[in-house]
């Protein structure tokens, strides 16, 4: 065994990407001393995103003050490697960072925008955001504005819009934003399919874990339709119906409406980011995994974008999971070899996390057993 990547999700509520990595590499580091170990802890595009690029090579931590969802004055960060820039609006803009004043009807996504604004002043050319975890439901209206889009209302005055104020904008300019954004590719990570507005959209889905009552969720709703139809009439361009438009409170629909930018699958862009393929040619294994393992997994999560590239190689994938559930046997045509759990006991989630990091140390260590075995 010469190389072993470990290239997990995190087990969401128990164990981090990076902490699956160090307690995997500990384990085989022992058995395989020789062996290249490459860690490559990846993140949904959610809180912990930006962390994960910067425990990859060549990747550097940018700070900057920006607001909050209540616009007052944090720290944030992004990483960058060369011109390219990695960051999360849920360092803005997170659900836990609202705890105890939940409300999506008023809440800003603005300290996202200043936060591409600071990296793109600072040369850089390929923005790479993450979608997930927001507090907000303002359609990226928030982020547009820093970055130089005027939304005026109806009596000309330019104002900065929140979820219950966007039926207010009566015109838009994206002038100064076109000038600030030129040459420069901004592409968010999504690994959701809901539109914009309607039963399936941002307001209904997403904003009752917001803080938003049946009511709130109603009318959110419905100024998440008018700025489609809005946007519509404006650009002649459809923007809400577009997979992943309702991320984020709608922000996946105002990064591609207001900054021209694009959506893609996040463990796709993610993967092709750090040139996984690139390093395969030489691998012996792959070692991933994440917290449960279902069948919404082959839509496109971690394991599943991992093992379609890895098949291509003929590398075997082992996936060390929480939890799995429904009829997995799928996945097998997908590229992975085989499927361990954590779980060494069927016992409720809550008993199971407080000893995730030790159950995962033995099943890597089966696992390694089983290797040594082999050969």
């Amino acid at each position: 065994m010469k190389k072993i990547i470990l290239i997990p999700d995190s087990f969401k509520g128990t164990l981090s990407a990076a902490e699956f990595c160090h307690i995997s590499s500990d384990v085989l580091k022992k058995h395989f001393p020789a062996a290249e170990i490459i860690s490559l802890p990846l993140a949904d595009g959610g809180e912990g995103t930006t962390d994960c690029f910067l425990t990859m090579d060549g990747y550097t931590k940018v700070t900057a003050t920006v607001k909050n969802a209540f616009m007052e004055d944090i720290t944030g960060y992004y990483a960058v490697k060369g011109n390219t820039a990695v960051m999360e609006m849920a360092m803005c803009a997170s659900l836990p960072s609202a705890r105890g004043r939940e409300n999506p009807a008023t809440t800003t996504t603005y300290g996202v925008g200043q936060l591409i604004c600071h990296a793109v002043e600072n040369g850089t050319k390929k923005i790479i955001l993450g979608l997930g975890g927001s507090c907000t439901n303002d359609a990226g209206t928030g982020m547009a504005a820093a970055l130089g889009v005027q939304f005026f209302d109806k009596d000309g005055n330019s104002f900065i819009p929140t979820g219950e104020t966007l039926d207010k904008i009566t015109a838009f300019n994206t002038e100064n934003t076109d000038i600030l954004l030129k040459d420069v590719e901004i592409t968010a990570m999504c690994d959701i399919d809901n539109p914009l507005y309607g039963k399936n959209g941002a307001a209904y889905i997403f904003a009752p874990q917001k803080g938003a009552d049946s009511e709130m969720v109603a009318v959110l709703d419905e100024k998440l339709k008018y700025i489609a139809s809005f946007t519509e009439k404006q650009t002649g361009n459809n923007y809400y119906d577009i997979k992943g438009a309702g991320a984020a409170g709608g922000m996946g629909f105002g990064v591609c409406a207001f900054l021209g930018g694009s959506l893609k699958p996040g463990v796709n862009l993610i993967l092709e980011t750090i040139g996984f393929e690139n390093q395969l040619s030489d691998t012996d294994l792959i070692i991933t995994g994440e917290g449960r393992l279902d069948s919404q997994s082959l839509s496109g999560k971690a394991v599943i974008g991992i093992s379609r590239i890895a098949q291509k190689y003929n590398v075997p994938v082992i996936a060390v999971v929480g939890s799995v559930a429904d009829d997995v046997s799928p996945v097998y045509t997908q590229g992975v070899t085989a499927v361990f759990t954590t779980n060494t006991q069927p016992v409720p989630f809550e008993i199971a996390a407080a000893s995730t990091g030790r159950n995962l140390e033995f099943t890597v260590e089966n696992i390694r057993r089983m290797i040594a075995a082999i050969k």
